[in-house]
């Protein structure tokens, strides 16, 4: 993980560091290929007559899924389970497992081991003996985890204990043996409380936390193909060799105490839980699929007002999208801005007229919250923008919000207490969202760019962009570059006049983030009108006011995973803009530097969109100072966690909720972010081993503005989320090269 040595660490110095220590780069690439496989979980509830859960799951040899709660079997058939016989020899209520090897059949049971011949005849072994699983392989091995340890049956049929020794003495699989399977290569995988053993012909080899196990409370294991199961009272574990996966909660399974696991001859792999039968799969699909996938939800479901605003919507039920509930947010502008753009991408790179589409249903609905403000009774300035609307029949938003603005106050002394918030248009049709924010701003001036170049061919296209970009710059530049309000005094965080940020002490922290986004919309202004009145604006700032050298320093960072993700989600935006349009040669190597270190302490959270916002900058770039050369080609890895993140997203955009706080493979993220916290240790953030988050299977957010270093995140399954945070960085990596272009 790339850690500064010291919290205290300057910015001067890391910048140092950076120009001294040796680092490995990416080499050359391929783009990454359509095709994946989707992972994808489905569940069947238990039935009224089967409350304590099931214990068992078989797969027969015609693929028939078979459970059983200890008192009765149930079928899987046409997608409902139906009450069955018991398989052959096993309708008995302390039974663990069933396990098939050609003809033969081993029961695993409470008491102890039955062999059951393809004559019926069953035969009772290791009896007195716990026995939590048995497992065949090549040359007639057979095993048998129990409660006493790892068990091994000789040619002659008698059972003798395995010892397992470490390197350093220690024994494992004593007593206590949660599991056993053979793999396809004849070797053993065991699972123990103190973590797995595999063996390896005559190698044993040892998995813990240390090596990426994220759990050992092991119920079971089971071989699927090349990978291997483990049934845990937490969830279920995967390993494929090489890394470790862990699918816990309601996303993956139907309830947490995995009893049994089973793999059919088609790849799934089924399980039995106390709550009921669940199955996941690998799905053949091409990211074009994918995102189409979240396309089509997106439409039916997330899109709100004839302008199609993006945000979240609830569920009437948990993961049940019959009742869409609409609300708006706080930042309904900056997540349509960001659809919009990844829509612009999208049609940049395909020419796909359904992209085309999107993406001016977006412009439109940016528009339209420029022009909602014009007019009615609480009117500001020409050009303003508002965060959200809402219809008049919705109830009135202003009730009790006076209240709720000074209680604010007390903990944030620049909030603004102010009526009303939500001023009616002039039509009287619409409330309007006011004290818009600096990162609404920078999702409208991020869209603007990409929808001129990519997006609007015809002149007339073009000239509604120019108008509403200038309009909002216009009123930038004439408030002392800040959004001035309908009362008269600017919002609360759209602030970036000299005056503020280079001469106020409260708005210190805001100076680097706020200088780039003021730089950035000038530039983008200046590229989109073609006035240069915006570029001498942008010189005025930088020459005479040190914006130049703000934009270098954009965050006060304290170290990686330190500070506040949406300014990072903000950064990144404006960066991409300001170096894709700025005129300022002078100092375009320089921010392009300042970008460098901004993404380096942002690698570890394997974000896409981060990723390839500054590799379509950054790549192949140097940069000069004093101590020479430093090349500014994104460090190795950065594709490849990329494209692990797209490929992992799960289809289902629910808030389900997701625990990591008990895992054993996790490192505690020392005091990065808050310097009076009483502990080094803040809890509920870590990461990995490999010094990256968590995979995005194994967490749930709406944006790319949630902490990634999180562990826990609640959730009851009743909120629908966007698939923007997958469709933006696909797009842009279709549109850079970073993805092959589907066929």
């Amino acid at each position: 993980m790339i850690q500064l040595p010291n919290p205290r660490v300057t910015f001067v110095a890391a910048i140092l560091l950076l120009a001294v220590l040796p680092f490995s780069f990416a080499a050359e690439f391929k783009p990454a290929s359509q095709e994946f496989h989707q992972e994808i979980a489905r569940q069947w509830p238990l039935p009224s007559a089967s409350a304590n859960g099931f214990t068992v799951v078989d797969v027969t040899p015609d693929s028939t899924v078979l459970v059983s709660d200890g008192k009765q079997w149930q079928a899987l058939r046409n997608e409902r389970l139906q009450a069955v016989p018991p398989p052959q020899a096993s309708g008995r209520p302390d039974l663990r497992q069933i396990h098939r090897r050609g003809e033969q059949v081993w029961l695993a049971a409470v008491s102890g081991v039955v062999r059951v011949t393809g004559n019926a005849q069953a035969t009772p072994e290791l009896a007195d003996h716990d026995v939590r699983q048995v497992a065949t392989g090549p040359g007639g091995l057979v095993l048998a985890a129990t409660a006493r340890g790892l068990w091994q049956r000789s040619e002659a049929g008698k059972w003798e204990r395995v010892r397992v020794v470490d390197e350093t003495g220690r024994v494992w699989a004593g007593s206590d043996v949660r599991g056993v399977a053979v793999d396809a290569q004849g070797n053993w995988w065991v699972a123990t409380p103190a973590g797995v053993v595999r063996r390896q012909g005559n190698r044993w080899n040892f998995f813990t936390g240390r090596e990426g196990l994220p759990y050992a409370d092991f119920t079971c294991v089971a071989v699927a193909g090349s990978e291997v199961w483990f049934g845990t009272r937490r969830g279920a574990v995967r390993f494929d060799g090489q890394h470790w996966a862990y699918r816990e909660g309601p996303r993956w399974l139907p309830g947490n105490e995995v009893r049994s696991i089973a793999s059919g001859a088609d790849g799934r792999v089924w399980f039995a839980t106390d709550k009921g039968l669940g199955c996941i799969e690998r799905r053949a699909m091409t990211l074009a699929e994918k995102a189409a996938y979240y396309e089509d939800e997106v439409e039916r479901y997330l899109k709100r007002t004839p302008f199609g605003y993006i945000s979240e919507v609830g569920l009437g039920a948990p993961g049940d999208r019959s009742k869409i509930i609409y609300s708006d947010s706080d930042n309904d502008g900056l997540w349509t801005a960001m659809y919009g753009a990844g829509e612009c991408f999208a049609y940049g790179a395909t020419k796909d007229p359904a992209a085309k589409k999107r993406a001016q249903q977006a412009f439109e609905a940016l528009r339209f919250l420029q022009k909602v403000t014009q007019g009615g009774p609480h009117s500001p300035p020409k050009g303003y923008v508002a965060r959200t609307i809402r219809p008049v029949d919705w109830p009135d938003p202003n009730l009790g919000r006076l209240e709720s603005d000074r209680r604010m106050q007390e903990r944030d002394r620049l909030w603004k207490a102010y009526e009303p918030r939500w001023p009616k248009s002039a039509d009287g049709q619409w409330y309007w969202k006011s004290d818009t924010s600096s990162d609404e701003l920078d999702g409208h001036y991020f869209f603007y760019p990409a929808y001129y170049d990519l997006v609007a061919e015809t002149e007339t296209e073009k000239a509604r962009v120019r108008e509403v970009v200038r309009d909002l710059t216009d009123h930038l530049m004439a408030h002392d570059y800040t959004l001035m309000e309908h009362d008269g005094r600017p919002t609360r965080w759209a602030v970036f006049g000299p005056r503020w940020l280079n001469n106020d002490p409260d708005w210190y922290v805001e100076r680097g983030l706020n200088s780039l986004s003021i730089l950035s919309y000038l530039a983008v202004a200046e590229h989109v009108t073609g006035d240069a009145k915006y570029g001498r604006a942008a010189r005025d700032l930088i020459e005479n006011h040190g914006y130049g050298a703000n934009v270098m320093n954009p965050k006060l960072q304290t170290g990686v995973g330190s500070g506040n993700q949406s300014d990072d989600e903000m950064a990144f935006m404006c960066f991409y803009n300001l170096l894709r349009y700025t005129r300022e040669k002078t100092w375009l190597e320089r921010w392009r530097f300042a970008f460098y270190t901004y993404w380096v302490l942002e690698k570890p959270e394997m974000n896409p969109f981060f990723n390839f916002a500054f590799a379509a900058v950054g790549r192949g770039q140097t940069y000069a100072n004093p101590f020479g050369q430093i090349r500014l080609d994104p460090w190795a890895g950065w594709f490849e966690d990329s494209m692990a993140t797209l490929r992992g997203f799960p289809l289902d955009r629910a808030n389900w909720a997701h625990h990591n706080s008990h895992r054993l493979d996790l490192i505690p993220l020392r005091r990065q972010q808050v310097p009076d916290l009483a502990s080094d240790e803040p809890a509920g953030r870590a990461y990995r081993a490999n010094g990256k988050v968590l995979p995005v299977e194994e967490r749930h957010f709406n944006h790319w503005n949630t902490d990634p270093w999180r562990l826990d995140y609640g959730g009851d399954g009743r909120q629908l989320a966007s698939g923007t945070v997958f469709l933006l960085p696909y797009y842009m990596g279709l549109y850079h090269g970073f993805i092959e272009k589907p066929r």
